[in-house]
């Protein structure tokens, strides 16, 4: 990608030119736009990323069937990391350096978005990362269009501990960056709240994890103790396969010890038996089972570009449509796919979101989003059975965290800080913890 400010002197060049009566050379805003695809299409994360890379190209294509962008049309590039941690930083430098794309949709994991940070923050690329995170990270060159922690999995607690009355707490999670952050922040809200150490549960498997039964044994047994337990999932990827199908293989129904998951939805159902687990939830920002007509013009959308009458929808691909129109409006306002000027032209940009509302960007590169719980329905769909009364902004830092709690995020002149610590009145070195 050309940095900003060569392409400033290639514009003041440019000029110079045409002052003189000279011809300028073709710019780099001619030809078509392209939009870097940067998700998993083999290896364990293959089940939740690919159907994210088939919804981007259906956005591009959509938006050059309206004319594309500023006259011009966009154009895919994709690449395939292969659930490869470190490959993802090779791809996305592949994308920014060699293709130069003008904005990067990708990452499922937060392990993965790690590896590419420093590649778009040291060649200034654009990066929209759309899944449920955990916090403590703002970034000047990516914008979360997923739920931080308080859009997510701070109202899930809430929701368990005021509606179904749970006292004991199973955090299950794969070992990486997210599950264990996520964690760390639900361990000391639960504390805040008055919940023993013995009273919380943490157990961590690797990715891919497929032999489940001691685990949940150990499950069962430590909600067998008196007191209201249920399970916090932050497991990712195929494991969740395997973990659902021992739940019912243990018996293990939600009456008991219901699942409240941060990263099964419909997609990942698409591969389990769900009888055995109707009552278990999830929480996201998005079920397939919304009643807007917004909703079912993109179901419509979506089954017509898959030829599958049996596709499904999930909330990371609302949390790409939303950051790809998003992207889209910000490049109308600033007239130009140039980064530091869309990066300035879409804080505030607002866009419908599937589930009736707006989402709007956020100072702190977050979007507002609504907070939804359902339950798993025999069919392989959720019923939502609580949800926010309005959309919450996302936090990038955590206010249950010391080192975090005083923290604020606004890229916004002058401040254009991440980290900005709200006490000390000043701003920080690294914007990552």
């Amino acid at each position: 990608m050309i940095p900003s400010s060569a392409f400033r002197s290639s514009r003041w060049l440019a000029a110079s030119l045409l002052s003189l009566g000279m011809a300028a050379p073709a710019m780099a805003q001619e030809g078509p736009i392209k939009v870097g695809i940067l998700h998993s299409l083999s290896g364990t994360m293959a089940i939740s990323e690919t159907v994210l890379k088939d919804t981007v190209e259906m956005l591009i294509e959509q938006q050059n069937a309206e004319g594309g962008l500023l006259g011009r049309q966009l154009e895919a590039v994709v690449v395939d990391p292969a659930s490869d941690w470190p490959l993802f930083a090779e791809k996305a430098r592949e994308l920014l350096a060699q293709e130069e794309v003008d904005v990067i949709f990708g990452n499922w994991t937060s392990v993965s978005r790690k590896s590419v940070l420093p590649v778009v923050e040291e060649l200034n690329g654009l990066l929209f990362y759309p899944v449920q995170y955990e916090g403590e990270e703002s970034s000047e060159n990516v914008f979360y269009t997923g739920a931080a922690p308080n859009q997510q999995a701070i109202p899930a607690v809430n929701y368990l501990m005021n509606n179904i009355g749970v006292e004991r707490w199973v955090l299950a999670g794969t070992d990486y960056v997210y599950p264990r952050t996520t964690n760390k922040i639900l361990d000391a809200y639960l504390k805040s709240h008055g919940v023993a150490d013995e009273d919380i549960m943490i157990n961590y498997t690797p990715f891919g994890h497929s032999d489940w039964q001691n685990i949940v044994s150990e499950i069962k047994a430590f909600g067998s103790q008196g007191k209201k337990t249920a399970v916090v999932s932050t497991i990712n990827g195929d494991a969740n396969v395997p973990f659902y199908r021992e739940l019912g293989n243990q018996g293990i129904d939600a009456a008991d010890i219901p699942v409240v998951a941060f990263s099964v939805g419909e997609q990942e159902l698409t591969g389990i038996d769900t009888a055995p687990l109707v009552g278990h939830l999830a929480a996201w920002n998005y079920f397939m089972s919304v009643d807007t007509d917004t909703n079912y013009d993109f179901i419509d959308a979506w089954i017509e570009y898959t030829g599958d009458d049996m596709a499904v929808t999930n909330d990371p691909m609302e949390a790409h449509y939303i950051g790809f129109n998003m992207w889209a409006e910000a490049v109308r306002k600033a007239g130009t796919t140039e980064v530091d000027e869309v990066k300035d032209a879409i804080i505030g940009v607002s866009v419908p979101n599937l589930t009736g509302g707006y989402a709007a960007m956020m100072p702190n590169h977050h979007i507002t989003k609504p907070v939804l719980i359902g339950e798993i329905q025999d069919n392989g769909q959720f019923s939502i059975v609580w949800e926010t009364p309005s959309t919450v902004a996302g936090d990038a830092w955590s206010d249950y965290l010391e080192g975090s709690k005083d923290l604020i995020s606004d890229w916004r002149a002058p401040l254009s800080c991440g980290n900005y610590n709200v006490v000390k009145g000043s701003c920080g070195g690294s914007e990552t913890q």
